[in-house]
């Protein structure tokens, strides 16, 4: 079972910048899409950011140009780089790691998350 711990989160200025970490439990990135997800307050779940095994990314529209994810296939870890961070991208972030089949059948594993809160 994969298991991912999260950490960096926390408090922020609008305009300042966080960098939260995911360390997985074994080599997976060879094999799983990272990414990382939020949940705003009152909100469902939504994607930021995925880097695959071979290192494309893809972000949502909202984050394009201030967020950055990547990877460190040695360390086992991903990372997001948040800039300009502004009150609306308050929320319980999680990491995740998915595999997908042929089938089209998927693993997902889930980090416990992480509460970044941008705020004067």
């Amino acid at each position: 079972q994969v298991q991912l711990v999260e950490s960096g989160g926390g408090l922020v200025q609008p305009g300042g910048s966080l960098r939260l970490s995911c360390a997985a439990s074994g080599d997976i990135f060879r094999t799983h899409t990272m990414g990382w997800y939020r949940q705003p307050p009152g909100k469902q779940r939504e994607l930021v950011a995925q880097i695959t095994n071979t290192d494309t990314t893809n972000y949502a529209d909202s984050v394009k140009g201030r967020f950055t994810i990547s990877k460190d296939n040695v360390e086992n870890t991903v990372y997001l780089q948040m800039n300009s961070l502004k009150p609306e991208d308050t929320a319980v972030y999680y990491c995740n790691g998915r595999r997908t089949y042929i089938s089209g059948a998927y693993d997902d594993f889930w980090g416990q998350g992480t509460q970044v809160t941008v705020s004067e």
